[in-house]
């Protein structure tokens, strides 16, 4: 009588990762599938009365009066596709972004803990912090290229002509994207990436801390249960923040994306370098000027 062999399961970690970017690509693709329409408001209202001293835009330069406002009449006028524009290279940009997050984040977590030889909880909670802003860096900077074409088409509006530089793309984001790479190079894909980095290292470094101890301190000084309702009370708390802190690079990377480039030049018609971004902002449009689109970002986060 033979006996009966047991077969072990190979670690097949490769495999396990696949598996994990598979499923948090299709999460974050069906989160984007209902976001996106608030992403294609806040865009449009960063761009709003660009660079036009607060207090004179006129009314027909302000279509669009708050983030509900401006998501009907983008519907009732630019229908359903109008909404969700910008949704397919929205479904790639995410997909990046969580390659990068889950290929990176394991080992530079594990790469800091090592060499530094910490042993505390605390210290574990920086490193996965500093592990997540790296993660959230390289995705950005990867990233970039579909990002400009997303905001691009999210600024497009075929009824309200004067929200921003129009970026009328016909055809396929791709074919974009290579007749931008003809036109203006490789520095042309990576127009505005400097924002980018700024505000994926602002809300990766606020994320984590601030819903840890928001949820402590529910739970501690406020007696909450850890159950549903304390995790989504929290991470409304910490996307607040987190919308607090991004918002000012958010509106940046927006503006430097979307501007016009000169022809024959391939510089940006407005603005030639993030700071110079922030500091034409805060001139003509005051503090305020940075915090456009804050609830559509918050509703967004949140």
């Amino acid at each position: 009588m033979a006996l009966a062999q047991k077969t072990e399961k190979k670690h097949t970690p490769y495999k396990d990762l696949f598996v994990s970017f598979s499923i948090a690509s299709l999460a974050a693709m069906s989160a984007v599938t209902f976001s996106n329409p608030i992403e294609v408001v806040k865009t449009r209202l960063q761009l709003q009365g660009e660079l036009v001293r607060a207090g004179t835009l006129s009314v027909a330069s302000r279509p669009y009066h708050n983030s509900f406002q401006a998501m009907n009449l983008i519907f009732k006028n630019e229908g359903f596709r109008g909404i969700q524009r910008g949704l397919g290279v929205a479904y790639i940009y995410q997909v990046c972004l969580n390659g990068s997050r889950l290929g990176l984040y394991g080992p530079v977590h594990n790469t800091v803990i090592e060499t530094l030889g910490l042993q505390s909880a605390q210290s574990k909670v920086a490193a996965g912090v500093f592990a997540g802003g790296v993660a959230g860096v390289v995705g950005a900077i990867l990233g970039s290229p579909l990002y400009l074409i997303k905001t691009r088409r999210q600024s497009f509006s075929p009824v309200f002509k004067n929200i921003g530089h129009q970026h009328e793309i016909r055809g396929s984001s791709f074919a974009a994207l290579a007749q931008i790479y003809r036109q203006e190079g490789v520095k042309g894909l990576y127009r505005g990436v400097s924002a980018a980095v700024l505000r994926a290292a602002m809300g990766s470094s606020v994320q984590v801390p601030s819903y840890m101890f928001g949820k402590e301190l529910l739970m501690n000084r406020f007696n909450m249960p850890d159950t549903l309702p304390t995790h989504l009370a929290t991470s409304m708390c910490s996307g607040f923040l987190v919308a607090v802190v991004m918002n000012p690079p958010d509106v940046i990377s927006t503006r430097m994306y979307n501007q016009g480039v000169d022809p024959k030049t391939g510089k940006g018609l407005l603005y030639k370098s993030t700071f110079d971004c922030l500091r034409k902002i805060i001139h003509t449009e005051g503090f305020r000027g940075l915090y456009k689109g804050f609830l559509a970002h918050f509703l967004r986060i949140g």
